[in-house]
């Protein structure tokens, strides 16, 4: 059973920065879009960005449009998602997850799969 793994998670001040990380044990990333999503307590689980396999085309959420990166690194078989200009309401458990419908980014959350066990992000002065 595939799981993805991830990590990188920690409590920060507003306008601090965290770099996440997704790996995929035992499962290729490189053919699939990757994407990347969080839920707040009490909230449902909504996209924040994508990655694209081959070029690494990137999606973002409008609120997260400059504030966000996505990007891999094919050779450890890992994607990032780096944060910056953290605000309170980024506070949430963050996930990664392979579309196996397809290799750009576009599809609905349902067509994702193999969602890791998030992690935490708390962002708090």
């Amino acid at each position: 059973q595939v799981q993805f793994v991830e990590s990188g998670g920690g409590s920060v001040q507003p306008g601090g920065s965290l770099r996440l990380a997704c790996a995929a044990p035992g499962f290729s990333l490189a053919g699939y879009a990757i994407g990347w999503f969080r839920q707040a307590p009490g909230k449902e689980r909504e996209g924040v960005a994508c990655i694209s396999s081959g070029f690494g085309g990137t999606n973002y959420a409008d609120s997260e449009k400059g504030r966000f990166t996505a990007s891999k690194d094919n050779a450890k078989n890992t994607v990032y998602l780096q944060l910056n200009s953290l605000k309170p309401e980024d506070t949430a458990l963050y996930f990664c997850a392979a579309n196996l419908m397809r290799s750009q980014c576009g599809g609905a959350q349902h067509e994702y799969a193999y969602w890791g066990l998030g992690t935490q992000v708390t962002v708090s002065s």
